[in-house]
């Protein structure tokens, strides 16, 4: 069976052109180039790009199907096809909501001007400073009103509890953060993990830290944001329902802060809006590729 295969595979390629002339060269450039570009603006880091690799399973079985018929494995071959088949017609049932919203966007009057418009107007470094404006306003309307919150600032979310919330996938704002968090809301005593610019989910239960010097008065929210912090590089917010004080658990350790002027640097830090801290003395314990110092010291609950 294998050499059919190759006998196949050696006999398509044979009957290829392989003459290329500078046309089809720059052709091929233009095809590539569209691609990428469409990929880049529309598809990379969105929820539409394990539906493109999907796509390009689907492809692949396709091709293998074909493959398959033409080596007398028809009743395999045509199997494979037609399950390919009966995917494909349900994918356009399935998204038949976005492909209508596609459309739409083909039919607008602006479109050219849209789509060469960048997408990323802002730079990463304005889109930070836009989500700890959000977060330094949505804490101090918590902090007065003695609102409980659970925020957690995660990179890699391949380490960490987003699954078991409600998936929001929305950009950070202040309406939304008081909306959740609000006493009347489902979602409110969960943490909320926020990933750049985005609310990953919300409604998300944490480990809590085991620590058994860690002291009564610390709650259940304190106790997930240094648990998650233990077993993570993730820094987590609190906001306490009794206090109204202002924490950030980070690598097990607990500060508290006084005034929003120095949560603010330390978002900063934390969100890579400032630059990396350099000491002998101090431990790199957030991998945003920016770090927070913090002098190695044995672990502790450090209040300020």
């Amino acid at each position: 069976m294998l050499n059919n295969i190759f006998s196949y595979l050696q006999f398509q390629l044979g009957t290829l052109d392989w003459s290329l002339s500078w046309t089809n060269v720059l052709e091929i450039i233009v095809i590539v180039g569209i691609l990428c570009f469409f990929y880049k603006k529309f598809i990379k880091d969105s929820q539409s790009e394990k539906f493109v690799k999907g796509i390009f399973i689907l492809i692949f079985l396709w091709v293998l199907s074909e493959i398959l018929v033409r080596l007398n494995l028809k009743i395999l071959g045509m199997f494979l096809k037609s399950i390919v088949t009966l995917v494909s017609l349900s994918l356009v049932v399935i998204f038949q909501p976005e492909l209508r919203r596609f459309l739409g966007f083909l039919g607008q009057a602006d479109l050219f001007a849209r789509f060469f418009e960048s997408t990323h107007n802002k730079s990463e470094t304005d889109i930070k400073v836009d989500v700890i404006k959000e977060l330094i306003e949505t804490v101090k309307f918590l902090s007065k009103s003695h609102t409980g919150a659970l925020i957690v600032f995660q990179q890699d979310l391949s380490n960490t509890y987003y699954d078991v919330g409600t998936r929001l996938n929305a950009e950070v704002s202040m309406e939304l953060l008081l909306t959740i968090f609000h006493p009347n809301t489902p979602l409110h005593d969960g943490a909320v993990v926020i990933n750049g610019s985005k609310v990953i989910s919300a409604g998300v239960l944490l480990p809590l830290t085991e620590d058994p010097k860690l002291s009564w008065k610390y709650g259940t929210r304190h106790r997930a944001a240094l648990g998650m912090s233990e077993t993570s590089d993730a820094a987590c917010l609190v906001v306490s329902e009794e206090t109204g004080d202002v924490s950030i658990a980070l690598d097990g350790i607990l500060k508290k802060y006084e005034d929003l002027t120095t949560l603010k640097a330390d978002l900063e830090q934390i969100l890579g809006v400032k630059p990396q801290l350099a000491s002998d003395e101090k431990k790199a314990i957030f991998s945003f590729n920016h770090f927070l110092g913090i002098k190695k010291d044995k672990p502790q609950i450090r209040e300020k």
